[in-house]
């Protein structure tokens, strides 16, 4: 069911997910792991988009310590699809890099960004939103897909609605009047009760002249170092001029750095997608069916549960059993050397021991 010839994925799938340390590390980023089946969220992600896309128009972006086990996972994706950056410098300069890769491969392509973690379980209703996403691309916007609010959550940004697109398109499509990056809690539940709101998805759709426009009317430095990379694509010195360029770039959201100041921005509320960024610990409670009737999730182990609600349990496969008497709404993670025991409320919280093992040089444990 691709759109057309002319649409590309883009997949980031450079980063660490610290957030769901301990599992989470510099050799298994937590897109690589086998959270939410038999198949790690990287491979999810790319199947699920293979339902849109061909598997030679989607595209990877990540770090060279990462690339090597990515390719193993999905070896049919085409060696040339995998984009590595020399060190992480925000989504910004990912989107900008990608569309300069694919600009140059196709002058007429819309490229729909995505991060490699996410889960989706409409996947008709995704489908359809992409479809109508890339014909409103093709008029100039800057497309983004917004999920409703649930609960006042201030992890994630949120996108105000202005006036309804009047162009004829298959789905409900509206000018976005504001950004709002990470409110506080009192905001966070002004904008989800209000109505006109969504969350940030962090799933983007554009030409690609479009976004390199913005980016060199925002941020011309990046766009300065994406024209040498452009004007290198066809030469073997093209890894060591991405090397020499990268490295001097600030690092940059695609959020803070284009969206919030781009000109011409339109959103697709995206009510029933079903949507999750697996972002922390805590976030698989909204995609995996508790195991029992007091809400407990066990995952990859053994776990006997005596009075426990609301607790999840990531074992270490079967070597060790895991037993709770009289607890609820804990997070407990057994891996090989680090054991996380956390408040489900507080299990975001792992980023600052990361931090902290970062300062301590405990290599080891990162």
């Amino acid at each position: 069911m691709t759109n057309s010839n002319h649409s590309y994925a883009v997949i980031m799938a450079g980063g660490g997910g610290t957030r769901l340390w301990p599992l989470s590390r510099r050799k298994t980023p937590k897109q690589a792991l086998k959270l939410l089946g038999e198949d790690t969220l990287f491979q999810s992600t790319v199947k699920r988009l293979q339902g849109f896309f061909p598997l030679d128009h989607i595209l990877v972006v990540t770090v060279s310590e990462q690339a090597e086990l990515l390719k193993s996972q999905m070896p049919d994706l085409p060696e040339e699809n995998f984009l590595i950056e020399p060190g992480p410098r925000g989504t910004a300069s990912v989107a900008g890099l990608a569309a300069t890769v694919l600009h140059h491969r196709d002058p007429e392509a819309v490229m729909a960004l995505f991060p490699a973690d996410h889960f989706i379980r409409n996947r008709d209703l995704f489908y359809h939103l992409l479809k109508t996403a890339v014909k409103v691309a093709k008029e100039k916007y800057l497309v983004t897909l917004g999920i409703t609010p649930t609960f006042p959550a201030t992890g994630y940004g949120y996108i105000q609605r202005g006036e309804k697109l009047i162009e004829s398109f298959d789905y409900p499509v509206y000018q976005v009047a504001r950004f709002k990056e990470k409110p506080d809690k009192k905001e966070a539940y002004e904008m989800s009760v209000r109505g006109g709101y969504s969350w940030n998805s962090g799933m983007f759709i554009w030409h690609t002249q479009t976004i390199l426009s913005e980016i060199e009317r925002q941020m011309p430095e990046l766009k300065s170092a994406l024209d040498e990379i452009s004007d290198s694509l066809a030469s073997p010195e093209l890894a060591s001029v991405i090397q020499k360029v990268w490295m001097t770039l600030k690092s940059e959201t695609i959020d803070y750095g284009i969206m919030e100041s781009a000109e011409k921005v339109a959103v697709l509320p995206a009510s029933g997608l079903d949507w999750s960024d697996v972002g922390s610990w805590d976030s698989l409670f909204d995609v995996v069916l508790p195991n029992d009737i007091h809400g407990n999730l066990l995952l990859n182990g053994d776990h006997i549960a005596e009075n426990t609600h609301e607790t999840l349990v990531y074992g270490n496969g079967k070597k060790r059993l895991v037993v709770t008497i009289g607890v609820d709404d804990l997070v407990i993670v057994d891996s090989e050397d680090v054991l996380l025991i956390a408040q489900r409320d507080q299990a975001q919280d792992v980023r600052k021991v990361v931090e902290k093992l970062k300062e301590e040089n405990k290599k080891e444990y990162l």
